[in-house]
């Protein structure tokens, strides 16, 4: 049996808070909102109660940030993609930021066990003076289980419409992709973390986020196998590559605090309450 489940989220800004209101089909809930930084930014946990996809299921996700709210997001574990038989499990978001939105996407790593047939689309609409930081982590098998990603497909599709797209497909049997100097070279985890605006950044704000990147990734253990670039005045995008998700979700934290703080003047939660 097949799931399909469909999440809907509304982020509006009403005397000075930010509120969610969402809608759902399907086993794909929202947790209650909370507020660790004062009314301003609304913190949500996405859960999926059945654990993970299989052949057939369809999550979707869609997420609409009006004028002046912030939202963050996140989920309390990772999207697992199972083996399929047949048909591939598909996960497709869509956020939508109206003008001077402010929207955090932090879930936790996508997972491809071995046999999967999985695809993750992840597009964004940002209008004028809207912002988001976000992030994709993949990991292909579980290396700390010594189960490799043997047998499968995954696809991965990153869209900021009609500025900037990023699309892989990894097959299991790719081994120059998987294991050549020129593609992963042995490493099992993909990672990025981007910022993305409706509006081109001022050249030095821009310079200023590239800088601070690139100073937490010298300081890093990945330090040889991460970079941040700017393909254009929209986008700021750190990729890494790790054997295993820990230093690569350990990384992206990092420069995601560097980056809240250095943009947008925010300071990190504290994490007794707050782990991201």
């Amino acid at each position: 049996m097949s799931w399909h489940a469909k999440l809907s989220l509304d982020y509006r800004h009403e005397a000075g808070s930010t509120v969610l209101r969402h809608q759902h089909t399907g086993p794909l809930r929202v947790l209650q909102s909370l507020y660790p930084e004062g009314p301003a930014v609304c913190h949500n946990v996405l859960v999926h109660p059945p654990g993970g996809l299989v052949g057939g299921d369809t999550l979707t996700i869609g997420v609409d940030v009006q004028p002046h709210a912030h939202g963050l997001i996140t989920t309390p574990g990772a999207t697992r993609f199972y083996r399929c038989d047949d048909a591939p499990a598909l996960q497709s978001t869509h956020l939508a930021l109206a003008e001077n939105a402010r929207l955090e996407w932090l879930p936790l790593e996508a997972i491809c066990h071995s046999g999967c047939l999985a695809e993750n689309r992840l597009s964004m609409a940002l209008q004028p003076g809207a912002e988001l930081i976000g992030w994709d982590i993949t990991a292909l098998g579980l290396p700390h289980a010594n189960q490799p990603f043997a047998h499968g497909r995954f696809q991965q599709h990153i869209e900021l419409s009609g500025v900037w797209l990023e699309r892989a497909l990894i097959d299991a049997h790719d081994t120059l992709l998987l294991d050549g100097a020129a593609g992963m070279a042995g490493q099992r985890c993909i990672a990025s973390l981007f910022f993305t605006t409706g509006s081109a950044l001022a050249r030095e704000r821009r310079q200023g986020a590239l800088e601070s990147a690139r100073a937490v990734i010298a300081s890093h253990p990945l330090s040889a196998s991460a970079g941040v670039t700017s393909p254009n005045p929209q986008v700021i995008v750190l990729r890494a590559l790790a054997p295993v998700v820990e230093p690569a979700m350990d990384l992206l934290k990092q420069v995601r605090r560097r980056w809240r703080q250095d943009l947008w003047n925010a300071q990190p939660v504290d994490p007794r309450i707050w782990a991201m």
